[in-house]
């Protein structure tokens, strides 16, 4: 038998380093060329690494949200014939993305509450995975929890990074993973629930807060409101959808804005346009690149539809429904998740009256879409029933001027209710 050591790739890119998202194995594990073993986020993409070879999981390097320099051994697999390596070679540590807690002293360490003897509960594992990543466990424990119709997701594991064992499944079963006890029937006891869950900023969570706090502390945000009668674009809407020509996209009322956006945008300037606050240079682009706000199970991503003023309504809602289900999938690459000047996030079926929706940074502007409702409105003196829907928008106060933003949003205003002179 030999050691195979694995060196942290050179994904491409100018990239240098990547983050540790989640180890799909663990020390022990077997694996095949070509499995998936590790998620690596960088500042342009999350990539998923497979095996180089058959083997044995011997050592791994790095804890989700650990950094791994592009080079170094980050995994090592004991495999037939002489390997690549020694097998006394030490990989190279990690960099850890934040200081470490410190270990509680066993004078520190908390007491467990007393457990009457007629009633034993077994105490649970704790989990030591990084919370939302996948649970690592053998697929004989996986096979196991599937025929016991388990989640393991709600399994507490012992072993390393939290992998789950036949004995925390065990235990999960019989009521050890924080079960409460069951209570004589009628009776109205409640139980106290004193436990606590350690969520590890890390990955895309990380990327998402530091991003948002770059933007939020360095621009000078306000907000501003509006509220868009749709009745007539609705008509509009629904007459596209049923004559839509054969294999296009059922329009939402997204591509329409979209396209609103662009006329809105080119009659201000000033609010298609990047600022480079270290230059102290606002470059105002032509070409509206318009990021779409989208969430994933994995986070807040922004996918772009590149040159949306070149689109038709149909090439619009399809190049839309293409960068946003790639980006829930996890195919969407760096081409489409890079280079929008101005950013729409809609809150759909949340609805809610007003938001204050943070600006992607280095763009100058965002545009908040609620949802679309039937209200009872004033129109000549008369209370008539409209489809209304409410528009939040936040610009960069350092250069976008109160006037100038509430012009564009009213301008959106004009076109949206007046959904023919979008097509003009």
């Amino acid at each position: 038998m030999g050691i195979y050591a694995f060196k942290m790739p050179d994904i491409g890119e100018g990239v240098v380093e990547g983050e540790v998202v989640e180890w799909m194995v663990a020390v022990g594990d077997s694996v095949k060329e070509d499995d998936p073993i590790l998620s690596v986020m960088t500042d342009k993409a999350t990539v998923e690494i497979p095996s180089p070879v058959d083997g044995t999981v011997k050592s791994i390097v790095g804890d989700a949200g650990d950094i791994l320099p592009v080079g170094v051994v980050c995994i090592e697999f004991e495999v037939e014939g002489d390997g690549n390596a020694s097998s006394d070679s030490k990989p190279a540590p990690a960099k850890k993305k934040a200081e470490e807690k410190p270990k509680a002293s066993a004078e520190t360490k908390a007491k467990p509450a007393p457990v009457e003897a007629a009633e034993p509960v077994p105490a649970a594992p704790a989990v030591t995975r990084a919370a939302g990543t996948k649970a690592l466990a053998s697929p004989a424990v996986r096979q196991r929890s599937r025929e016991a119709n388990i989640n393991l997701d709600h399994v507490a594991g012992s072993g390393p990074a939290g992998r789950i064992s036949h004995a925390d499944l065990d235990a999960h079963i019989a009521g050890g993973s924080n079960a409460t006890r069951s209570s004589p029937v009628g009776s109205t006891t409640k139980v106290e629930l004193n436990g606590t869950e350690e969520h590890k900023v890390i990955g895309l969570r990380r990327k998402i807060a530091d991003s948002m706090m770059a933007s939020y502390s360095t621009i000078a945000h306000f907000s501003y409101f509006e509220e868009v009668d749709i009745t007539a674009l609705e008509e509009l809407r629904q007459h596209l959808n049923a004559t839509r020509p054969e294999g296009a996209p059922k329009l939402t009322y997204l591509p329409f804005i979209m396209l609103a956006c662009v006329k809105a945008l080119a009659r201000s300037p000033e609010c298609n346009a990047l600022y480079d606050d270290d230059a102290g240079v606002v470059t105002r682009h032509q070409a509206v690149n318009l990021g779409i706000a989208t969430q994933t199970d994995r986070g807040l991503y922004v996918p772009v539809v590149k040159h949306t003023e070149a689109m038709d309504i149909w090439q619009a809602a399809s190049e839309m429904m293409r960068v946003t289900s790639a980006t829930r999938e996890g195919k969407a690459g760096v081409e489409d998740l890079t280079g929008s000047t101005f950013t729409i996030t809609s809150l759909g079926r949340l609805g809610g009256l007003g938001a204050t929706p943070i600006i992607n940074k280095p763009e100058v502007g965002i545009l908040g879409v609620h949802n679309a409702k039937e209200r009872a409105v004033v129109r000549n003196g008369n209370i008539v029933i409209r489809r209304m829907m409410n528009l939040s928008s936040s610009w960069d106060h350092r250069v976008v001027d109160g006037h100038d933003g509430a012009t564009m949003v009213q301008t959106l205003k004009t076109y949206l209710e007046n959904p023919a002179t979008i097509f003009m």
